[in-house]
């Protein structure tokens, strides 16, 4: 079996090859109907189990081979996972990462050798963790070296408009990655302010509001620089209106109340695409935390003129910020109101980056409670935030350090790789584009759980430990069950 090795300070570390036959380059279409058609008769069937577990050398390794046998009735004394195959939910569009100005600088800035286990670790479907996914930013964020637009100030023409900035470190990484998945890279981008010119605050940072003056050039803002990353050979599949449009921030920021950003939707952004023959571009609405989605969300939707434009609803999940729990259910009441709007999640990453946690584990539980229930609430798409960054947690202008998966240190070459690398990977290896979440279940609140069906016939099932002791349970699908244990503190996905 190919082996994958990671350079880790003090261990060696492998993640082991799952042959899934999944096709990267495909949004697929098949619908329902094929997947429901696929025989589940468990009599005799055998799963391999691949973990990552706490207190072992097991990251995404083949762990146990288990075998089902015939039990049509569990009792209430029996720990199980239940699945069933035959309700079908979901499609998954990929999982991913974002690929911003602090991640290329820093990847830049590796080893050549470094830089293609980065691209391995993340693209690669064998040896890697199969992403698809991606988001970049459009003008400067928190996680750039410095504040930059693509304009001249008071250019309202945008003639002086330019990607030149993105050349050095952004462009040559997003063209890298896209080249490892043949083309078929999904990039949005997302804006964190617009020019300060354009603003009434004359700040890109600190919040403020987009003048309504300015409205139509800021679409067109939007169509430039998709088509500047065209003329760069680089897709751009779709765009997020703003980021966390209701946070003033120290950083690059700009505030649309719901209202605010509906109509610039309906009345610049979505005919400026129309104009553009850009209709095919997916327009992503909100794309800040649970906290306000529903309410944020409900008002752009609830308007036929401007939800018409709208493909998907973006979420994060900092709204814990406030000492809130994570605000799951929010998504489920927005998946309940507008059942054919896409939700994705959008961004999430752990705050205050010490070098000295890179190895706690909490860091991979933190991820995966919360893919795990997004993916359950009918999220279609998984982009978390920086693929990498510096042994500080950034390059970062604004000092607003954070973690990464992949942590490189640039003065030394070595790369770290972070729990959460291995967590998310649990679900991005074995749930492939064009995948389908089925109804999975639990009767212990110790586990979680969630599963898919992929295109090839393939059934995930990710169970989740976050508990300090081993837990023996059964996985039953249809009057068919196999005993597993799940190690303590460990994530598992059972392949069959």
């Amino acid at each position: 079996m190919k082996k994958f090795n990671c350079l880790i300070v003090g261990i060696s570390l492998a993640l082991s090859s799952c042959h899934l036959s999944s096709n990267n380059n495909t949004n697929s279409a098949q619908n329902n109907s094929s997947l429901a058609n696929i025989s589940f008769n468990m009599a005799g069937k055998k799963a391999i189990v691949y973990t990552t577990a706490e207190g072992t050398n097991e990251r995404i390794s083949p762990t146990d081979t288990i075998s089902f046998e015939p039990q049509p009735q569990p009792l209430e004394t029996d720990i199980c996972v239940f699945v069933d195959p035959t309700h079908q939910f979901q499609k998954i569009i990929g999982f991913g990462g974002a690929l911003t100005d602090a991640s290329a600088e820093t990847f830049a800035k590796m080893p050549k050798d470094i830089q293609d286990s980065i691209l391995n670790a993340y693209y690669d479907t064998t040896s890697g963790i199969g992403y698809t996914f991606g988001r970049t930013n459009i003008n400067s964020c928190d996680f750039s070296s410095d504040s930059y637009t693509y304009v001249k100030d008071n250019d309202t023409s945008l003639n002086s408009f330019s990607v030149k900035h993105d050349e050095q470190y952004k462009i040559p990484l997003i063209k890298r990655v896209d080249a490892r998945l043949n083309g078929h890279l999904k990039l949005f981008a997302s804006p964190w302010t617009p020019p300060a010119w354009m603003k009434d605050n004359n700040d890109m940072l600190h919040g403020g509001h987009l003048k309504k003056e300015y409205y139509d050039v800021w679409a067109k803002y939007f169509v430039k620089f998709i088509e500047a990353y065209k003329a760069q050979g680089i897709n751009v599949w779709g765009v997020s209106v703003q980021n966390e449009p209701m946070a003033k921030q120290i950083w690059e920021s700009c505030i649309f109340t719901a209202e605010e950003e509906r109509d610039f939707i309906k009345e610049a952004l979505g005919p400026a695409f129309d104009k553009a023959g850009m209709q095919g571009k997916k327009i992503i609405a909100w794309d800040h935390n649970r906290d306000l989605a529903y309410q944020y969300a409900s008002t752009i939707l609830n308007d036929s003129a401007a939800a018409k434009y709208v493909w998907g609803i973006g979420f994060h999940w900092y709204e814990t910020w406030t000492k809130s729990s994570p605000l799951f259910n929010n998504i489920i009441r927005l998946h309940e109101a507008f059942p054919d709007v896409n939700l994705l999640f959008t961004e999430g990453c752990k705050e205050k980056f010490d070098f000295n946690k890179i190895n706690d584990w909490s860091l991979g539980e933190l991820y995966a409670n919360n893919i795990l229930n997004d993916l359950n609430n009918g999220i279609t798409a998984y982009c978390d935030w920086n693929i990498l960054v510096d042994q500080t947690g950034g390059p970062n202008h604004v000092g607003n350090f954070c973690f990464a998966p992949l942590v490189g240190d640039v003065n030394s070459g070595k790369l770290y790789f972070t729990n959460e690398y291995w967590y998310i990977g649990q679900f991005s290896k074995f749930i492939r584009p064009g995948a389908r979440r089925i109804s999975t279940t639990t009767n212990r609140d110790i586990l979680q759980a969630t599963s898919f069906i992929n295109k090839n016939g393939k059934l995930a099932t990710v169970v989740l430990n976050r508990t300090d002791k081993p837990i023996s349970y059964h996985l039953w699908i249809k009057g068919q069950w196999a005993q597993v244990i799940a190690k303590s503190h460990s994530i598992a996905t059972i392949l069959l």
